[in-house]
């Protein structure tokens, strides 16, 4: 077994207080969990300052301390080390506990507002289809082969991500796909990944409860590359603006794809329906099941990172012709009526200006879309206003109504929805705070060939209302009301 001086080595120490040396049975950042065989972390999280437990963690008999700030008592008998960054040394004891896992992996991460889940979820499903292992990490689930993993968090903890990859390495796993979330960039939860690859989808206006500034939430983003190594690629979409911000100062080799302009790799929509789109990759002809234009621009995402690890394009064109969308990705449920809901995880208003605007490229004429959307408590709350004129500005008719309000009162986030509805299309909307009765309503008004969008929460199953969750699912809902369940 290592003990602690075999860990500290890829540290880089400030100061140093004891000189014991036990053998390190694994790493805390939680007091509750420390021992006497654990290396205890000490994080200044957002929320809370880890600092504060240090106390608590040697209680718990904690010998050794990896702190930014050496506690103001130091008892005998435990050592402290004192870092620049302990969010950084977290993440460089986390790969040195679990063997350095991401070398024997080839990493693909995938960062942006919208389309990281679909783009690495596909990318993952691609790679199985042509016969390699693969892991993936996302916001829906995470799997190891075909074995699924529940997850809470688009990026879990530099801990819990080193002892996944290390057991999809294990497991024979060739690749890793996995979403990178800016949080997990700022907090250093990717620190000692070895990335072959990096995708950029988009970014637009979210998690400004956190960064604050959309310029910090662009410099998290931009992060992620700039730690991308020569032997990687960076594979960026030219429609946004800040592709090109994304890789400057980037050393990896560096590719584009696009919807609108010249590019690496070149989407066309041929013909778009509620079963699918004709779409052109390349000049070479693809017909799939997602609908869209933001989907053919994730699709090329995809072709373009799997031609970049070295796929055969042939194989991979024939493989991208089965894959399906994402669970909450514009997922479809007809009525025997002849009513389309749509079920998409849109959460931000760009991504619901996608969804609304794909929906009424194909809509007839005649046809009404009528959106039921929240928005969530705990959250940036800006957007607020902005997703509810966007709602407006595409559909005949929306509903406001709950997200996960969280500990915020529900109808507080829907006043403050409303506030973004100018006063000549007020009539156009409703607020129902109950979120089943608000959807049941929008598929009641519905007529044959109409459109019932319910956006935000996707393949989500539960709801959470003053800190409590429920099971909720806006599929089932639909379902139960079209006499499908």
């Amino acid at each position: 077994m290592k003990t602690f001086n075999d860990y500290i080595k890829c540290l880089a120490v400030v100061e140093e207080r004891g000189d014991v040396n036990p053998p390190v049975a694994g790493i805390s950042f939680d007091s509750r969990k420390a021992a006497a065989d654990l290396i205890f972390v000490a994080i200044r999280g957002w929320k809370t300052d880890g600092h504060l437990y240090i106390p608590a963690a040697v209680e718990a008999g904690c010998k050794m301390i990896v702190c930014q700030e050496l506690p103001a008592e130091l008892r005998e008998g435990v050592r402290y080390i004192r870092v620049a960054d302990s969010s950084e040394a977290l993440a460089k004891l986390a790969a040195e506990h679990y063997n350095h896992p991401t070398r024997e992996l080839k990493v693909v991460g995938v960062t942006g507002t919208n389309g990281k889940t679909t783009v690495a979820t596909l990318l993952y499903k691609l790679a199985g289809y042509l016969g390699y292992r693969a892991g993936l990490c996302s916001t829906v689930a995470n799997y190891i082969g075909d074995t699924k993993l529940d997850t809470t968090h688009t990026t879990p903890d530099a801990l819990t991500l080193q002892a996944l990859m290390r057991k999809m390495a294990d497991e024979g796993c060739d690749y890793c796909f996995m979403e990178v979330s800016s949080h997990s960039v700022v907090q250093k939860r990717i620190a000692e990944i070895d990335f072959k690859g990096g995708i950029f989808t988009n970014i637009t206006h979210d998690h400004l409860d956190y960064h604050v500034t959309f310029d910090a939430y662009l410099k998290a983003k931009k992060g992620f590359f700039d730690g991308l190594g020569k032997q990687a690629f960076a594979l960026v979409n030219a429609d946004d603006r800040n592709g090109d911000v994304m890789v400057q100062n980037c050393s990896a080799r560096k590719r584009s794809y696009s919807l609108r302009s010249m590019a690496d790799f070149r989407v066309k929509v041929v013909e778009s329906l509620f079963e699918g789109m004709h779409l052109e990759l390349n000049g070479k002809e693809l017909w799939t099941p997602f609908i869209g234009r933001f989907n053919a621009s994730n699709l090329a995402a995809v072709y373009g990172a799997a031609v970049m690890l070295g796929w055969n394009e042939n194989e991979v064109l024939t493989a991208m012709s089965t894959l399906r969308p994402v669970d909450g990705r514009f997922e479809t449920i007809r009525s025997s009526e002849g009513v389309t809901a749509v079920v998409d995880y849109a959460h931000t208003p760009d991504a619901l200006q996608n969804v609304i605007e794909a929906i009424n490229e194909i809509r007839g004429t005649d046809n009404n879309l009528i959106t039921v959307v929240g928005a969530g408590g705990d959250r940036d709350a800006t957007k607020r206003p902005v997703m509810a004129a966007e709602a407006v500005k595409g559909s005949t008719k929306v509903i406001l109504t709950s997200d996960n309000p969280r500990s915020e009162d529900p109808d507080k986030i829907i006043e403050q929805m409303m506030a973004g509805v100018a006063f000549a299309d007020r009539s156009k909307v409703l607020c129902i705070t109950n979120r089943r009765e608000a959807i049941r309503t929008a598929c009641s008004i519905a007529q044959k060939g109409d459109v019932v969008l319910v956006a935000g929460k996707g393949h989500e199953t539960y709801q959470e209302v003053k800190g409590v969750k429920t099971h909720f699912d806006d599929r089932e809902v639909i379902r139960d009301f079209f006499g499908q369940l």
